[in-house]
């Protein structure tokens, strides 16, 4: 069986779709947490959509690029923020009582 990219592309796409249904559209909440994450996840489905789209041709190489860059700052961001948390915890676990 020969796939051509693109049809390999909306392949993904529509399998994706299938997989993650999300939720009806709740009110945003009110912690900063749960927003940066929320955050976070759109700049990466953003990156994904973008790379989806220039394997069919739907999105200029410029664009994917800075949707790729968005969502890797995204990432690093919350990596070095859940690395912080956990130094602070283990800190906390070695104070004594």
């Amino acid at each position: 069986m020969k796939l051509l990219p693109f049809e390999a592309a909306a392949a993904y796409g529509s399998a994706k779709a299938v997989i993650r249904t999300e939720p009806p559209e709740a009110p945003r909440s009110a912690n900063v947490a749960f927003e940066a994450i929320r955050a976070l996840a759109d700049a990466v489905d953003e990156g994904e959509k973008q790379s989806i789209g220039l394997m069919t041709g739907a999105a200029d190489p410029h664009s994917v690029v800075e949707a790729i860059a968005a969502a890797e700052l995204a990432i690093e961001t919350a990596v070095t923020v859940r690395d912080k948390v956990v130094e602070a915890y283990q800190e906390l676990l070695r104070m004594p009582v």
